[in-house]
């Protein structure tokens, strides 16, 4: 006896009256029946002539609403000063430092090469004049704009692939079509849209790859993977936040592995080695391939930046030395004995400073200084600065070059001391020992040993030059191995807020690394400043790779300072705040990034009802009540369950983060929550009929049934043969009539015009959201 779709189903309860059956249904006896009850409605609802007419539409719509007057405003837009500034760089060929791998930034130069641009604007500051600059900025905000309009269609793909009906297509690629978040994003010259368009892309194309997984090996199965990869790699080397697409698809692998590798699963048994090629087949397309394509956009990288730039103080001087141009080249100086030295710090760029001033006796904590003269980061250039090197025996013997690993004594000229760490606390870290300095009588005297200092030349070798400008070096206190170091956190008024210099036991972080950044005891006009044309160096690509990998890294992982729009992740799903884009006074224009506030309140709801429905299923089944059909619960658990993982692959790994966090960051999220809208409304307003005779949860789980299942994808046509489809399109339209609404609301302050009144303004500060002119 069949069960009817909706009824629940008591499962191993003494008195359930349900009849056994012997039988196990053929895989595909519940779609052939529905194939042939659809056969004469080819042209009907749901028919694959109107999912083309749909994605046709939705496609022009987002063309229209991403291109819309872009051209406006005709100045340089919030991070617009960054990333434009970056593709002049690839275009003047000039080396840069940026914490996000190129990517994106390469394609930003690409439109403006096929322009015919030459990067000749640095857009230095917000508000400044593409017209009066004469910029392509049209071009080059065309770019994210159409990787933007492209991701409304692949949206809509990747619902239309998963087999949902037409209403929740629409649904899902409307909620991203009319979010004005999205649309902000994608009408600058940002990276977002690369990334947003590059992770949606990934999503599909696992999708594809997943439907072929009863013809594996096949050209198109091939296809699919290595595709997979390459929009994988695509969003890493866009911004390293596309590691979240790797964890989701990389999850589905790892479950479709393990379902691979289950001795009862449907499709039969795979033996270890062919399991082997599976694993070793996902292994190639979905890792080696996408870490060869990360590592070719910094080829590309490289071969394009040969020129010295704004980005080679991020980098080592034999670094630097593959750079044209460069200054380091034209300025640097073998340091000799009885120099005259500036010493800079490479991350804070402190100048090493002294002066008469004492450290207090005490601190605020209590503990006991030494009263010893003061040694600290000073950021201004000063006669202050000035030590003179001198050898670990005064000898006075001129013209000796200054080699690697050699002891020295810093002289502090203004004061006639020398510099001197011993064994007394730092002001500020009780572990680390204190810098001072000493009389020259106590330096070649009792405190002989306190004042030599090894040189450490960062990567060098034995008996190499001690150079200026080029070595950059660690200043080992020779007695107690600690390394010379800063940080940018101020000394109290009794250190006149300058940086406290102190001796850091972890020697090996690169925040010990200093710079000489000057001879000043060597006049213009001396001989040892006379320098011959050198020649440009090469270094292995890798070694490249690895040293700008570190600093990047390092970089990205001090982006903690405070910033007037930051926000937190759980404001995101509620949509708290924005960000202010540009303003302009004159006529009350601003653009204030923010989404759709219905749309993404709708999506975050129903993210919640996902999370019900799910628990409420589990709870029902350890219940002993069956509520659902196998192939719903497959898709509710399988489609929607990928799409929730992509949700929460992308917004939970936040929290973890230390780092300046904006709204823009929860636009993946965003548009995985999209995907579950839709899904969602097919489950609740579609009901698909059971088949006859259908196992239930429980003999499933046990063994006794297979479940019954098609061994091919089926299509919602199929799925929903001959129901009516009114429900869903009225589920549909009310929420895209509300989208509408919100969209259009505050299309003012997404595209930057008209200018809004003061109780205009008012009207749109739904949750105290800052804007400006609300005055």
């Amino acid at each position: 006896m069949s069960t009817p779709q909706g009824s629940l189903r008591q499962r191993n309860v003494p008195a359930s009256s349900k009849k056994k059956t012997g039988t196990t249904p053929e895989p595909d006896s519940d779609v052939d029946g529905l194939v042939k009850v659809d056969q004469k409605k080819a042209a009907g609802p749901g028919s694959e002539l109107d999912y083309k007419i749909g994605f046709a539409v939705i496609t022009i719509f987002a063309f229209i609403t991403r291109f819309w007057g872009i051209s406006h405003p005709n100045e340089v837009v919030f991070d617009e000063v960054h990333f434009g500034k970056f593709a002049s760089y690839y275009l003047e060929r000039t080396y840069f430092f940026d914490v996000h791998p190129p990517f994106g930034k390469l394609l930003f130069a690409l439109m403006g090469w096929l322009v015919g641009y030459d990067g000749h604007f640095h857009f230095d500051n917000i508000g400044d004049s593409y017209i009066a600059n004469k910029v392509p900025y049209v071009a080059f905000r065309a770019m994210p704009a159409l990787l933007g309009s492209l991701t409304v269609s692949v949206t809509y793909l990747i619902m239309w692939e998963s087999g949902y009906s037409l209403p929740a297509c629409i649904v899902a690629a409307g909620l991203v079509l009319l979010d004005n978040a999205h649309i902000g994003q994608t009408r600058l010259i940002l990276l977002d849209a690369t990334l947003v368009f590059a992770m949606a892309c990934s999503l599909l194309c696992y999708i594809k790859f997943y439907k072929l997984r009863h013809e594996p090996f096949s050209r198109k199965w091939w296809k699919w993977l290595i595709l997979t990869g390459f929009a994988l790699s695509c969003d890493i080397s866009t911004k390293y936040v596309g590691t979240f697409a790797f964890v989701t698809i990389g999850s589905a692998v790892i479950i479709d592995l393990w379902d691979l590798l289950d001795i009862k699963r449907p499709g039969g048994a795979l033996n270890l080695r062919e399991f082997g090629y599976h694993f070793g087949a996902r292994a190639v397309g979905l890792i080696i391939i996408p870490f060869l394509f990360y590592l070719f956009w910094f080829q590309v990288h490289f071969a394009i930046l040969t020129r010295s730039g704004p980005g080679d103080d991020f980098m080592t001087p034999e670094f630097q030395e593959t750079l044209s141009d460069n200054v380091m080249l034209a300025n640097s100086l073998n340091i000799e004995y009885y120099d005259t030295i500036t010493i800079r710090h490479k991350e804070t760029k402190a100048y090493l400073h002294s002066h008469e001033a004492k450290y207090p006796l005490r601190y605020d904590d209590g503990r006991v200084s030494s009263q010893g003269q003061q040694v600290t980061g000073y950021p201004y250039n000063d006669t202050n600065n000035y030590w003179q090197i001198l050898p670990a025996t005064d000898d006075q013997q001129l013209g000796r070059h200054v080699k690697n690993h050699e002891l020295v004594r810093l002289r502090h000229l203004v004061t006639d001391t020398v510099l001197l760490s011993h064994d007394v606390a730092s002001p500020y870290f009780p572990t680390n020992q204190e810098f001072t300095t000493v009389s020259l009588a106590d330096a070649y005297g009792s405190r002989a040993a306190d004042t030599l200092f090894e040189v450490r030349i960062e990567h060098g070798k034995p008996n190499q030059d001690f150079k200026s400008v080029s070595s950059h070096f660690k200043l080992i206190h020779n007695p107690s191995k600690v390394a010379m170091w800063t940080h940018t956190k101020p000394l109290p008024e009794w250190g006149h807020k300058q940086q406290e210099i102190n001796g850091n036991k972890q020697i090996a972080p690169s925040s010990n690394v200093w710079i000489v950044e000057d001879v000043p005891s060597v006049p213009a006009d001396s001989p040892r400043r006379q320098r011959e044309e050198r020649k440009v160096k090469t270094l292995p690509f890798l070694r490249k790779w690895f040293e700008l990998q570190r600093s990047m890294f390092w970089h990205n992982n001090q982006l903690t300072s405070s910033h007037p729009y930051a926000s937190q992740p759980y404001q995101w799903p509620f949509l708290l705040r924005g960000v202010s884009f540009w303003t302009q006074n004159d006529t009350r224009q601003q653009i204030y990034f923010l989404g759709n506030p219905i749309g993404w309140w709708i999506a975050s709801s129903l993210i919640a009802v996902y999370a019900g429905i799910v628990g409420a299923d589990q709870v029902s089944l350890r219940r002993g009540i069956d509520a659902l059909d196998h192939r719903t619960r497959s898709r509710l658990y399988n489609s929607t369950g990928f799409f929730f993982l992509a949700w929460a692959t992308h917004y939970f790994p936040f929290y973890l983060m230390g780092r300046q966090l904006f709204l823009h960051h929860y636009l993946p999220a965003h548009l995985a929550s999209c995907l579950i809208v839709g899904a969602l409304l097919e489950f609740v307003f579609n009901a698909e009929p059971s088949a006859e005779e259908e196992p239930t949860y429980q003999d499933v789980k046990s063994g006794k049934k297979k479940a019954s299942g098609p061994q091919r994808h089926i299509t919602a046509r199929e799925r929903f043969a001959g129901q009516s489809m009114v429900p869903a399109w009225v589920a549909c339209g009310v929420i895209l009539a509300l989208a509408f609404a919100g969209w259009y609301f505050f299309l003012p302050l997404t595209y930057g015009y008209p200018g809004l009144t003061v109780d205009q303004v008012q009207r749109r500060k739904w949750l105290g959201y800052d804007l400006h002119f609300a005055k």
